[in-house]
């Protein structure tokens, strides 16, 4: 971490945010170290406070990744709406595929954000409201969109709603973790246009002709 960055973070600090010092400093160590370097210590080393002073906010690795995890959700529920707000038309279906496209551009700029809210393993999800009631309402909005899709007469009407939203999920999930981890040359993908056409191609299969 340069100077610049650790000035930065002394500023935070002394302005009163220990939170966002910590979580700063966390997501500097997965992206110089990776995230087996990441301690709660370290963190406080990083942010210049002392070894004690986050034990106030977050008392094991998983509850400061699991900060970093409430960041990350709220940058995504940021980039939903935005896509959503931005689909022209109304119509229900481009709505739904411009939540996919959202997701996608989201993944792509904050991979360290993506890696970490992404993998259960490092935080626990069930014990924070920001992520239970944030994931539940995108996912709620999605259901919401094929609902409105069918009684227009854009879907089928024996569509299961769980199978394309778990369908719509695990595309865009390992289209951003393909792309992120290198994947995409060795199956002769050239740029993120590709992952925003396979998307399309999805919704062109569910919808109705």
């Amino acid at each position: 971490m340069d100077k610049d960055q650790q000035a930065e973070q002394a500023r935070r600090y002394h302005h009163g945010n220990l939170v966002e010092a910590l979580v700063a400093a966390t997501i500097d160590i997965i992206e110089e170290r990776g995230v087996e370097h990441v301690s709660v210590r370290e963190a406080a080393k990083r942010a210049g406070v002392s070894p004690g002073a986050p034990f106030r906010h977050f008392r094991s690795k998983t509850a400061l990744m699991t900060a970093v995890a409430e960041q990350a959700m709220n940058r995504l529920t940021e980039a939903v709406a935005q896509a959503s707000a931005d689909a022209e038309g109304g119509d229900p279906l481009a709505v739904f595929e411009a939540i996919g496209h959202g997701y996608l551009r989201w993944a792509m700029a904050n991979p360290t954000h993506f890696q970490i809210i992404s993998s259960r393993t490092l935080i626990d999800f069930n014990s924070s409201e920001v992520l239970r009631h944030q994931n539940e309402a995108i996912r709620q909005q999605m259901i919401n969109l094929l609902a409105d899709a069918r009684q227009s007469g854009r879907i089928a009407d024996d569509l299961d709603f769980d199978q394309v939203l778990l369908g719509a999920r695990a595309l865009v999930y390992g289209l951003a973790r393909m792309a992120i981890d290198g994947h995409f040359p060795e199956w002769n993908v050239a740029g993120p246009e590709a992952m925003h056409h396979t998307l399309h191609l999805f919704m062109a299969q569910i919808a109705q002709r």
